[in-house]
């Protein structure tokens, strides 16, 4: 399968999903684009990589990790997006170290964050532009999309965010109750309470 180099466009904010942004990849060769759906702390990691004069006073998670590999001089070669299963983008990160090559299973969304820290060239297989690749009226800056290309990316980031939920809704069944129940309180720990409610409402149908 033929690999296409991808460059980052931008990110777009959507108008009806509270919170849910996309990120929008362009195809170097051509006219597609890739959208993303990805979320708040992504999209600011990212918005703060690509604006070069914004420096946070504490390290991001992000830059944290590049400090790190920095420090025990490992390379980002490259990022490719390699899978698309159920509206969710799977990556990989090809990191270097001592000439030994190591590929890295990651988020796309922390995947990219990275290559744009380590200035390093993002891909996909042509299959998958393919399949999710979409064309763009407007201009290519998200804040210059037409009014039918705000519509058409609040489409994608709802479809996606229904797929997600539902594959999650699909492994929660597939769960016994103790897998549940340490779910639950590990969701509560974490203050995730929207996701605590789905998973007592699974455990509630099995009583």
């Amino acid at each position: 399968m033929s690999l296409v180099r991808l460059n980052i466009k931008g990110i777009s904010y959507s108008q009806t999903q509270n919170g849910a942004y996309a990120l929008i990849l362009s195809e170097v060769d051509g006219d597609r684009k890739l959208p993303i759906v990805i979320g708040a702390f992504e999209a600011q990691s990212i918005a703060i990589a690509l604006e070069k004069e914004i420096r946070p006073p504490r390290p991001l998670t992000h830059d944290l990790f590049k400090n790190f590999a920095d420090r025990f001089d490992i390379v980002i070669k490259q990022v490719i997006i390699h899978k698309l299963v159920d509206g969710v983008f799977y990556s990989s990160i090809i990191c270097e170290r001592d000439k030994i090559e190591e590929i890295i299973d990651a988020r796309t969304s922390d995947a990219i964050s990275l290559a744009l820290r380590f200035q390093a060239p993002i891909f996909t297989y042509k299959n998958i532009l393919d399949k999710a690749g979409i064309y763009l009226k407007g201009n290519t800056d998200p804040e210059e999309f037409t009014d039918e290309d705000e519509v058409l990316m609040d489409e994608i980031i709802l479809e996606e965010e229904e797929e997600e939920l539902l594959s999650s809704e699909n492994d929660y069944q597939r769960m016994s109750l103790k897998e549940l129940n340490i779910q639950l309180e590990q969701a509560v720990t974490d203050e995730d309470y929207e996701l605590a409610a789905k998973i007592r409402d699974e455990i509630s149908k099995r009583n």
